[in-house]
């Protein structure tokens, strides 16, 4: 069984490269698209179109599915292609007529729509809670260490005197603006496509705005090209998002790989944290930060990517967007995780205080010699050239 066909079979070659990896990826959207054809069911039913029994029916098929999901057994099968095939053929299966009703008034892109807007909405509310979780565990390095001088660098040289507290919330501050960002692009997807169906509506008066409601939207996408237009767009906007969110990770991945350096020892990472040599018995790696510094430019890539897959379209929809569920899912998953493991590293962390306090050597304290003398009267230029001799 197939959505788009009744007759002819598909070459198995071209199946195959039709399908692609959507059966695999699909499982993530089970719940949501079972969610989805919940409401709409009962819009359905609301419109006439199905009878209260037959709305009834199909709620419990539906959460029998989400269950089964829930345990890892619910399958899609490579024929069946993705999940809203495989959820419609179970539904048929176990209830006969009333089960190919469901598809009435909609079609697959507005139903692969609303299950991806319900995935985006739950998956950003998860990426806000580990960016907070972040946020926390670098707060609770600060309150332990705030203290401790640390020297400030530019250009990977020392500069002016800094502070564990100086440095750790700066990542604070920048990950709270990610989470506006975050918070921005759930506003952005929380509008219901569902009605829209293939981008040009469906001759039936449906209850959308009752629909959207149930599923937890804000408000209903209206114009059912836009619908169309803003898939690629709205996936790019919350993997910008989940970008940002890499972007300060990579930046403290890559202060702390030099700041556990042994020769310099300002932190240190617990054992449990760091990978050994399969050559060289006395070294321990950081791993796991080189890691998290090099998956900022996977997420750079999968935002990219789907930028492409987006653009140079004819309004309508085409089925190069399929390809954006990958890097759509895996640029959140990515995000998630490295936050996960950050949100460890930091926690973890381990200040040597004497390292630190050592390392304030003169010439970070070049520049408040500057500002005493201009507080005694001396032009800035005049004291800057007379300090600077004493580091010649």
């Amino acid at each position: 069984m197939k959505l788009w066909s009744d007759r002819d079979a598909l070459d198995r070659q071209v199946e195959e490269f039709t399908v692609g990896e959507d059966f695999r990826l699909d499982q993530a959207l089970v719940p949501y698209d079972c969610l989805g054809s919940i409401a709409h069911a009962r819009m359905l039913g609301r419109a006439g179109v199905l009878a209260e029994g037959e709305v009834a029916d199909l709620v419990q098929q539906l959460e029998l599915i989400m269950a089964e999901a829930a345990r890892g057994e619910f399958e899609i099968r490579p024929e069946q292609e993705d999940c809203h095939t495989a959820i419609e053929a179970r539904l048929t299966a176990e209830l006969g007529k009333t089960g190919a009703k469901i598809h009435t008034g909609r079609s697959r892109n507005d139903q692969v729509l609303t299950a991806l807007r319900l995935y985006c909405k739950a998956e950003l509310a998860a990426l806000a809670d580990a960016a907070t979780g972040f946020v926390a565990a670098v707060r609770g390095l600060v309150k332990s260490h705030g203290k401790t001088p640390l020297p400030g660098y530019t250009h990977t040289r020392k500069a002016m005197p800094s502070s564990v507290r100086m440095w750790g919330t700066a990542f604070v501050d920048s990950m709270k603006d990610n989470l506006k960002l975050i918070a921005a692009a759930v506003k952005l997807v929380d509008q219901c496509p569902l009605g829209t169906g293939a981008g040009y509506g469906v001759p039936l008066d449906l209850d959308r705005k009752g629909a959207a409601a149930e599923l937890g939207f804000s408000r209903v996408q209206t114009n059912p090209v836009y619908a169309q237009l803003s898939r690629g767009k709205f996936e790019a906007t919350v993997l910008h998002a989940a970008t940002q969110v890499m972007y300060d990770l990579n930046r403290a991945a890559a202060d702390l790989i030099l700041f556990t350096l042994p020769e310099l020892g300002y932190f240190s990472l617990p054992r449990r944290f760091t990978t050994g040599s399969s050559i060289m018995p006395q070294k321990r790696n950081p791993d796991v930060l080189e890691l998290v510094r090099a998956r900022y430019h996977v997420a750079c890539a999968r935002e990219g990517e789907v930028k492409a897959l987006a653009s140079n379209l004819i309004s309508g929809y085409h089925r190069d967007l399929q390809l954006t569920k990958e890097p759509l899912m895996k640029g959140l998953q990515n995000a998630r995780t490295s936050l996960s493991v950050m949100t460890l590293v930091f926690a973890g962390l381990e200040v040597d205080v004497p390292r630190c306090r050592d390392a304030m050597s003169g010439e970070l304290f070049a520049t408040a010699e500057v500002y005493r003398m201009v507080e005694q009267g001396v032009p800035f230029r005049d004291a800057y050239l007379a300090v600077s001799k004493k580091f010649d």
